[in-house]
């Protein structure tokens, strides 16, 4: 999937860095039938993780118990006005996707 697929924001606000992740994604828990009466195949984000300026700040193991187009909300110190926050995702299809955001 391509990079464009996440919008984020990351705002600083006194000591805290607000991030805020807005994923598409189908997030197919396997089970779901279409028109057809035929299973829709899982698909679905099974590890997410957030770096600042390339360290590791979050990682979160997803399943197929997250809505489709999952948004996300975290809150990080240490950051610091035009620091890179950059957000990865895996499914289990072996798809990725990056994003990265400048704090302001």
């Amino acid at each position: 999937m391509a990079s464009d697929n996440m919008k984020m924001r990351a705002q600083l606000k006194g000591a805290v860095t607000e991030v805020k992740v807005l994923m598409s994604h189908p997030m197919e828990t396997g089970r779901r039938k279409d028109d057809g009466d035929r299973l829709i195949p899982a698909h679905f984000v099974q590890l997410l993780t957030a770096t600042l300026n390339g360290e590791p700040v979050l990682e979160a193991q997803w399943g197929t118990g997250i809505s489709k187009n999952p948004y996300l909300t975290f809150r990080l110190y240490g950051a610091k006005v035009g620091d890179i926050i950059a957000v990865t995702w895996h499914d289990n299809l072996g798809e990725t996707a990056t994003q990265q955001i400048i704090v302001s």
